[in-house]
């Protein structure tokens, strides 16, 4: 019988490259080897081990982007340990629900995050990273790791961001992680040579697995950065250390918006990619207007995340799709009945293959709902596919709306209220309405300097829409809330505050 277990691959990789740069924290200048990390992971599992912590046990981390996150991560794949990254955004009353879900053994957290973590209800035992994280590891007896990785076990936990209400735990194993790598890998043409940065939060699928995780097993380099910063990244640019790029639409937005960042070599960048949150035809417009190839694409925490990604050929003449699916997705698009669609219609985007989840943790319930009973997963969002083989999504199931009989997909209105010149971001919703049963109504957001009334956004609507699509109300807002991928929450749309509200008949 064929072993399902896969090689610990930091092991292997340590043992290819073993002085080859594996990370390296922008800020700060400190930095690991491969050989250097594989120790240490070696020695986190040892300092857990002797904290209590076996194969099954919960591991919760509440940190910024730092080194020792993929310390303790493959430190606890040498266990059989779960790691549990928390949002260190959230307050501790948010936290609280994460932890009783996961129930970790341990909590290692930041110096930043020691005060969220006292005032926690029932907080594990902690460890602080800095001097009591050092002396653990300096203190721990040798312990007996593994030197595999069971594919389709447990190797972290991810609590989804909570577009719709209350977050979720998405189990993440090591078969998923090795397709992930194949799948972006494969399309990004992800070499040893390489260098990525890694500033989205490890809180985030995003920011493991594009492209920090996968990097690491090709034998790339990891520059780690606290967060979003774009003169450290304009900086980077300049000095010509970023090979391949991923980012969420509102920082490609951000970047724009920096003194330098058109000026910056761009062109040394083989790889510019996009997801998280929908991405509007009018940003790729202004990065092809500087050469540059954004290619959007799609995933989900559930898928690895990588599903779809358009190739850097078919950037510019595909604005809108997100490309064909990766190596390892297995895509279907179906009717309500369960029936596959044919091109060009409307369906619901169904995901199977070795990268999606194999469920939610200790969440019975939500797992069931999330799948067909032939075992698709549903993402719950709804596209369709051109004769040519590219996908295109079209919006949420949950957030269509029908006015006078006609399906209204909100991100169609989204990306035409995003080509104004003075909006930055919108979003769209449907209401109640007495006449039309729905009716549009679109929060908007200006930039700065920028004049806009409901009266022209309708006009400019109208020449691009059918008029049942031109939102019936518009909101003018400073910002909006957001997830940690920049996605806007529309089930909190209601409690934006309202600079100036005006309605449009």
């Amino acid at each position: 019988m064929v072993n399902a277990d896969y090689p610990d691959l930091l092991a292997r990789r340590a043992s290819l490259s073993p002085e080859k740069l594996a990370l390296e924290e922008v800020a700060t200048g400190r930095r690991r080897t491969y050989s250097e990390l594989d120790a240490r992971a070696t020695g986190a599992a040892a300092a857990l081990a002797a904290h209590g912590i076996g194969a099954g046990d919960r591991v919760a981390m509440l940190c910024r982007n730092r080194i020792e996150f993929f310390e303790l991560l493959f430190g606890c794949a040498r266990l059989g340990a779960v790691l549990v990254p928390l949002n260190w955004r959230m307050p501790a009353a948010e936290l609280d629900g994460l932890i009783a879900d996961a129930q970790p053994s341990v909590i290692v957290h930041g110096d930043e995050d020691e005060a969220v973590v006292g005032q926690l209800e029932a907080p594990p035992p902690a460890v602080a990273l800095g001097k009591a994280y050092e002396r653990m590891i300096a203190d721990a007896p040798t312990a007996a790791v593994r030197s595999s990785w069971p594919s389709p076990s447990t190797w972290y936990l991810l609590y989804t961001s909570g577009t719709t209400g209350r977050p979720k735990g998405v189990i993440y194993t090591y078969r998923m992680a090795v397709a992930n790598y194949v799948n972006i890998g494969s399309c990004i043409e992800l070499r040893a040579g390489d260098r990525v940065v890694s500033f989205l939060p490890f809180f985030h699928t995003a920011g493991i697995n594009l492209h920090a995780l996968p990097a690491l097993m090709a034998g790339a380099r990891v520059q780690l950065l606290d967060g979003f910063d774009a003169q450290a990244l304009v900086a980077l640019l300049e000095e010509r250390r970023i090979d391949a790029f991923f980012a969420v639409p509102t920082v490609y937005q951000a970047l724009l918006d920096h003194a330098r960042f058109a000026a910056a070599p761009l062109q040394a960048v083989r790889h510019w990619g996009c997801g998280g949150a929908p991405l509007s035809d009018s940003l790729v417009e202004r990065y092809r207007a500087l050469g540059v190839r954004v290619c959007n694409g799609m995933g989900m925490t559930e898928t690895g995340p990588t599903a779809f990604l358009v190739d850097p050929a078919d950037a510019w003449n595909r604005i809108g799709s997100v490309g064909k699916p990766q190596l390892l997705s297995n895509v279907r698009i179906v009717d309500r009945e369960g029936r596959d669609v044919a091109d060009g219609e409307v369906g619901d985007l169904l995901f199977a293959g070795p990268g999606v989840t194999p469920g939610y943790w200790r969440n019975e319930e939500a797992t069931r709902a999330a799948f067909t009973e032939d075992g698709w997963l549903r993402s719950g969002d709804l596209a369709r596919r051109d004769a040519d083989g590219f996908y295109y999504v079209v919006g949420r199931r949950k957030e269509m709306f029908i006015s006078g009989g006609e399906n209204i997909y909100p991100v169609e209105v989204e990306n035409v209220l995003c080509a104004h010149p003075g909006v930055v971001d919108a979003a769209v919703i449907g209401e109640a309405d007495p006449k039309w049963g729905e009716v549009g109504c679109a929060f908007v957001q200006l930039g700065a300097g920028a004049r806009a009334d409901a009266a022209l956004l309708a006009a400019f609507c109208r020449e691009r829409l059918a008029g049942y699509k031109v939102p019936r109300r518009f909101v003018f807002v400073d910002d909006f809330p957001r997830t940690s991928a920049g996605k806007i929450q529309k089930h909190r749309l209601r409690e934006v505050p309202e600079n100036i509200l005006s309605a449009v008949d």
